[in-house]
């Protein structure tokens, strides 16, 4: 029971938020095992252009050996990914995607530059930041020691890792690149002359079979809230209209 339990809540996981977190889990499980080396998947800029690419890839999915700061790390990483694929990306996971392959570009660029081994941590607060900026009035509680609104929790986990002696430019890191992406996606466009830059190719979008509705679309009944067709004049029948207008002439001829 607790397995079929399990089973269903990791199939009902969104797609990327199922395919990441679950890579994280098999990359450090893979080290556990010596079957795999950190040394084989930290981010090298010489080795990288020598032609070990992977390094782009597993650099992001591995948070360190089995133990306190492996579990907090991934149990934030999948709650906030799942929320927001959940959330402001419902089904627009293609978007989600695009917002995944844009974060880790830049801290691959950024990279280059800082001494930096591993970006799985920067990920996950770069997740964090940009559901914070999207959900400006939920409350939050860390530990039940601090109640704060969301926008403030990216700020509460640099202290959190200054408590616990990591590196803080990690987070910071993760700041900046959740700000340019929540600046380019949700402020820019908004803003006199502005127009949206970040657009997902289609090929995503045919990956995940993501398209625009039928504006001829006629709903259901069972879409309609208590029976009542909502919002959808527009996509009756113009004989019906055109029949219904005839009946209410009729009915005012009829009370005069």
């Amino acid at each position: 029971m607790a397995y079929q339990t399990l089973r269903n809540e990791y199939m009902n996981t969104p797609p990327i938020t199922r395919a990441y977190t679950t890579a994280c889990v098999i990359t450090t499980l893979a080290v556990h095992l010596e079957l795999a080396s950190p040394f084989q998947l930290y981010f090298n800029p010489i080795l990288i252009l020598k032609g070990q690419i992977w390094r782009l890839v597993t650099t992001f999915l591995f948070f360190g050996t089995f133990g306190f700061n492996f579990f907090f790390t991934m149990i934030f990483t999948y709650k906030y990914c799942r929320m927001l694929e959940e959330g402001s990306f419902r089904n627009r996971s293609s978007d989600f995607l695009l917002m995944f392959l844009f974060g880790a570009t830049l801290m691959i660029i950024f990279a280059f530059f800082v001494n930096l081994l591993f970006l799985g941590q920067a990920f996950t607060i770069m997740l964090v930041y940009v559901w914070s900026r999207r959900n400006l009035y939920v409350r939050m509680n860390f530990f039940g020691l601090l109640n704060f609104q969301a926008p403030y929790l990216p700020w509460v986990l640099v202290a959190f890792s200054v408590l616990l002696g990591n590196a803080v430019y990690v987070d910071l890191m993760g700041i900046a690149v959740g700000h340019i992406y929540y600046f380019l996606e949700d402020v820019f466009p908004k803003q006199r002359g502005g127009f949206k830059i970040l657009k997902t190719p289609a090929i995503l979008k045919f990956l995940f079979d993501e398209w625009p509705e039928n504006p001829a679309y006629q709903r259901l009944p069972e879409d309609n809230p208590g029976g009542f067709d909502w919002g959808n004049e527009e996509n009756r029948n113009p004989q019906q209209n055109e029949e219904n207008g005839d009946n209410r002439q009729n009915e005012e001829i009829n009370n005069q």
